[in-house]
């Protein structure tokens, strides 16, 4: 039992969690996009345009957007003339953010299959590195923040863009009670799979605190780290530099 991670509220093998998040992200690829519109009310869209803002891509750098699936963040860095690497662990994203470059004519993105745990890229690789929405679902966080530090040149930064907790009184109750009982309901009827989305609403309250996961981004062995909340810290923005 001392190898338990967590899957959503409960406690599973790391081996049954990869295998489930996976099955998650392969039923709802198709309709992520959609029901990331429907979830925030569009203010997703807001939050990556400050992320990619806070990482200011610049022309022929190398830049891994790790869980980047289907697209969303990748688009937006390319667009500055950054050499952007798309990896995900599930290929069933990775064919829908395929399908989403080739129907806006990008053929300059890389797409790859990787395990953030276990990258296949050469050391001092990258000018920056990227995940939003996607470390918290990696069965072992520490390893792929320690393969994030790994791969990244001397110099190079780190950007992570996740779900926390909101320190905002009445909003954070307000928020509880909608995300519980409203998101599973709306990932059924658009995505016919309430259950997917109940497990990615109870991966949120799971995820260490916002000074918790900066410790863990210090551990990796990044300096220079911040952390920018938005909303109180509803979705909080995680940055560190190697040095």
């Amino acid at each position: 039992m001392n190898d338990q991670v967590s899957f959503g509220y409960e406690e599973v093998s790391p081996e049954e969690k990869t295998e489930r998040v996976g099955a998650v992200f392969s039923s709802v690829a198709k309709k992520y996009d959609v029901m990331n519109d429907a979830m925030s009310g569009g203010m997703h869209r807001l939050w990556k345009d400050k992320f990619v803002r806070r990482v200011k891509p610049q022309p022929h750098e190398q830049i891994l957007d790790m869980a980047g699936g289907t697209g969303d963040i990748a688009f937006r860095m390319a667009a500055h003339g950054a050499a952007i690497t798309v990896s995900d662990i599930n290929q069933d994203m990775l064919d829908v953010g395929i399908e989403r470059a080739m129907e806006r004519g990008l053929d300059t993105l890389v797409w790859s299959r990787q395990n953030a745990e276990e990258l296949s890229f050469p050391d001092r690789f990258f000018d920056a590195y990227t995940i939003a929405f996607g470390i918290r679902n990696v069965t072992r966080i520490d390893r792929a923040l320690a393969e994030a530090h790994r791969v990244l040149k001397i110099g190079g930064r780190f950007f992570c863009l996740e779900f926390s907790t909101t320190e905002w009184p009445g909003f954070k109750e307000a928020y509880d009670l909608y995300s519980h009982k409203l998101v599973p309901r709306i990932g059924g009827a658009i995505a016919g799979d309430p259950d997917s989305y109940r497990y990615l609403i109870e991966s949120i309250r799971r995820f260490p605190t916002m000074p918790e996961f900066e410790g863990k981004i210090r551990q990796a062995g990044f300096v220079r780290t911040r952390v920018e909340p938005i909303l109180g810290g509803l979705v909080a923005i995680h940055s560190g530099w190697k040095i």
